[in-house]
Parts: C-alpha cells; structure tokens; sequence
C-alpha cells in the first residue's frame, strides 16, 4: 500500500495494521500514543529522529 509523507500516522496504522511492526522497529512510540492522528509521517519522523525517506520505505514495503 502506497503511503506518503502526508498521512496521518493514525490512519497508516488503522489502514494498515502491519505497520505497527515498523513504527516499534525504528523504536517510535506512536502507537496509543494521542498525537498520533495530528501528526503525520513526516511529523513522526522528525519527531523521533528518524530518516524519512527509510521510514517511508519501510511503511510501504510492509503493506
């Protein structure tokens, strides 16, 4: 499933449960977490010190 920077990343983990795997994998703590359906994956990213553009291909690549 094609995800971009600009989903929610609520709605990635709803759309897409296996993705939850990738957020713990790159050690982000966003699943429960309230903020989770204003931020979005570049939000997330940035937040948590994560690459971007690998965090994406993950998310993808799982779905």
């Amino acid at each position: 499933m094609p995800f971009t920077f600009d989903d929610l990343v609520d709605d990635v983990m709803r759309r897409a449960p296996e993705t939850i795997r990738v957020f713990l994998a790159f050690r982000m703590r966003c699943v429960g977490c309230p903020i989770a359906c204003f931020h979005n994956v570049a939000d997330a990213s940035r937040e948590h010190g994560v690459d971007p553009g690998k965090f994406l291909a993950a998310l993808c690549a799982c779905s």
